[in-house]
């Protein structure tokens, strides 16, 4: 018997039946990251039921130099969830892992395992009267795991932060199999290091996260959307920035999309209405929220807000969603962008990010850059702009051929994009992570201290280099 027929007898005997297949019919479906950029070859998929399965399964991973490929909802952007075409790999599903441990309403505060689906956690907790302020979407399918692995946004992090700010405790298998276990959340904690940060955004390259204890808020009580147009993106900074003065925390979210980006979604969604009567430069999307003890006010915050924004001039036109169901057409605008994008064609995809009061003039100079430089292409920006961080999406040519364009062109914009957002001060990677996709753009362009600094921390920690290899660390 093989090493590798020994190693699977092991896991089998280790996990059972519902835990280890090798059966192509069951493994192959996870083999491919969900934007069909990536596609690699497994030994088996690895199914683990509870925290202790997952760390001997490690430890026997160890023991045969089985790299190690941890993932959630395979929702990942960058591909870091995928194994090489080595065939060598286990993939090392945590979806089975989904149990909601300990729920306090009180303090506001969920204990839950790493498999458990974005969607099921709303769900859970607002039965409880609280949310978990971040939303995405892919939430169908996102887990927590991989939100905590990538330290995931969306579209609420302008309020709330980025997933990293919603942990408060963390239980992890790490390389050698022992388990990392700090899922009590304590207000202060000065005993050196804070390991869990370090945890949070690794991309299972330093650890497995098993489980969370996560922040809740109170159930929104009240809210209000918002659709503005304005002339240009400084436009809708400055309507941003009028926003934040004059509604405060109750600013849930504010994004942005291009005239034309708006065209393209009213042309994939049958049915659907432009908010405004007339076309405008660029479109904000703006939301307003309260709790039960403000809800009372908000409708006269979102009027005196777009009023005083009219008063000096910051926006074109404006309308508030009559009810919830005008108001969930407005977000379901926002959130067809990519689909919409994807009905045009071959598209190259950035996630980046530029200092908040930066980014306008940022777009304002690449959009045309680029467009110049690769004549056909249409270069489009939309997203977070109260995070400094847009989707900056470059469109290919009609007519062209997409494997040749991906091999070709789309690898030459990405570098251009890249090489100004780093002149510029930026990320390559504002939410989605790096993965596989960016990690050899990042060994290039990254500040050189800090990609000795990850190396050296990853060669500490996983001196073998079991644990997704091949990913984030250049």
């Amino acid at each position: 018997m093989s090493d590798i027929e020994t190693f699977a007898a092991r896991a089998a005997d280790l996990l059972g039946p519902r835990g280890f297949t090798q059966d192509p019919d069951l493994v192959d479906p996870w083999l491919t990251d969900w934007r069909g950029r990536f596609t690699g070859r497994a030994l088996g998929l690895a199914s683990p039921a509870t925290t202790e399965e997952v760390a001997a399964l490690v430890k026997l991973c160890g023991e045969f130099g089985v790299p190690i490929v941890p993932q959630g909802g395979n929702s990942g952007m960058c591909g870091g969830a995928t194994p090489d075409d080595s065939g060598h790999a286990l993939v090392l599903s945590l979806r089975r892992m989904n149990a909601v441990r300990a729920l306090d309403p009180a303090t506001m505060r969920i204990t839950c395992e790493a498999g458990l689906v974005l969607q099921t956690l709303h769900e859970t907790v607002e039965a409880e009267g609280l949310r978990f302020p971040l939303t995405l979407g892919g939430k169908g399918s996102a887990t927590v795991g991989g939100l905590i692995s990538t330290n995931a946004g969306g579209t609420q992090v302008l309020r709330h932060g980025m997933m990293r700010a919603q942990v408060l405790g963390l239980e992890a298998v790490l390389a050698d199999g022992s388990v990392f276990s700090a899922l009590t959340p304590l207000m202060k904690d000065n005993r050196g290091f804070d390991l869990k940060q370090m945890l949070i955004g690794s991309e299972g390259t330093l650890g497995i996260v098993t489980a969370a204890t996560l922040k809740l808020e109170p159930a929104i009580a009240e809210r209000r959307v918002l659709w503005a147009g304005v002339p240009t993106l400084p436009a809708a900074r400055q309507l941003l920035l009028h926003c934040q003065k004059q509604a405060g925390e109750a600013l849930e979210g504010f994004e942005v999309m291009a005239q034309g980006t708006l065209e393209d979604v009213l042309h994939h969604l049958p049915g659907a209405r432009a908010p405004l009567g007339e076309p405008h430069g660029w479109h904000a999307l703006i939301e307003l929220v309260a709790s039960a003890d403000t809800r009372d006010a908000l409708g006269d915050l979102a009027e005196n807000v777009l009023a005083s924004a009219f008063e000096a001039g910051l926006l074109e036109d404006a309308v508030i969603a009559a009810n919830e169901t005008q108001a969930e057409q407005f977000w379901l605008l926002r959130d067809s962008v990519a689909a919409a994008e994807r009905d045009k064609g071959p598209a190259v995809q950035h996630d980046i990010s530029v200092a908040v009061e930066r980014m306008p003039d940022f777009v304002d100079m690449a959009v045309p850059l680029l467009e110049r430089e690769w004549p056909g292409t249409e270069a489009v920006a939309f997203g977070h702009l109260g995070d400094g961080n847009v989707h900056f999406h470059v469109i290919a040519p009609e007519g062209v051929d997409p494997a040749q364009w991906y091999e070709g062109d789309a690898k030459a914009i990405s570098e251009h994009v890249y090489a100004l957002v780093t002149e510029w001060g930026g990320s390559i990677s504002a939410e989605h992570g790096i993965g596989q996709l960016k990690r050899e753009t990042f060994g290039r362009m990254g500040d050189p201290v800090k990609v000795a600094l990850l190396r050296q921390v990853k060669q500490a920690l996983d001196p073998d280099g079991i644990l997704n290899p091949g990913k984030l660390v250049p």
